[in-house]
């Protein structure tokens, strides 16, 4: 079963979906004692990184969520929930949870690129693991984002990608995972990669 943490910010309905399709049980819940016993969390996030992070500091996630990541729950946060698992962002002033060493940083208009970057990306694999089994060469994400994440230690890089800059597109420390992209939005590509999380 996988918890989806419902602090207010995410794009909930659609996740869920897609843990369907894969034939996935999960469900969608701010209730702390919920999200204390979970088997595994998914933390989504849209918007503004300071919001989302005064949400879990002063709702009482962010000691639920720090116990849940200290015992190896396996975590994954997508999209702006993936920035939130490091240290912080250039877009706000706030610390992130600092589970995964590093910072995004925004992504610099250069050669006519719009910002934000919106659209598909082809991945390429910077590091192993069962998040990213099976996924063919040339695997496809749907990104929406103007900041970007840059791990400082190479060993937590699992996926890149160029947008102008090269950039993390999903990480991993230990239990602890993140996807800059909307694998919701991703369709058969984005199915595998949920698909794993679920199996891990």
């Amino acid at each position: 079963m996988i918890t989806i943490v419902d602090y207010g910010i995410g794009n909930l309905g659609s996740i869920r979906n897609m843990f369907k399709r894969a034939g996935v049980l999960s469900h969608v819940t701010s209730d702390l004692s919920q999200i204390a016993s979970a088997e595994k969390l998914l933390l989504p996030g849209v918007g503004a990184f300071d919001n989302a992070m005064k949400r879990i500091n002063e709702n009482g996630f962010r000691d639920v969520l720090d116990e849940q990541a200290s015992q190896g729950t396996p975590i994954l946060g997508i999209c702006l929930g993936m920035q939130l698992l490091t240290n912080g962002s250039e877009e706000g002033n706030l610390p992130g949870l600092g589970w995964i060493a590093g910072h995004a940083r925004r992504i610099p208009a250069v050669d006519g690129l719009k910002v934000p970057h919106m659209g598909w990306n082809v991945v390429r694999s910077t590091g192993h693991g069962p998040l990213i089994a099976d996924l063919p060469l040339n695997s496809r994400f749907y990104f929406v984002h103007s900041y970007a994440v840059h791990v400082e230690d190479p060993r937590h890089s699992l996926l890149r990608t160029t947008y102008g800059i090269d950039f993390d597109a999903a990480i991993h420390r230990g239990n602890i995972y993140g996807a800059q992209f909307h694998p919701e939005k991703s369709h058969r590509f984005g199915l595998q990669f949920l698909t794993n999380f679920a199996s891990l």
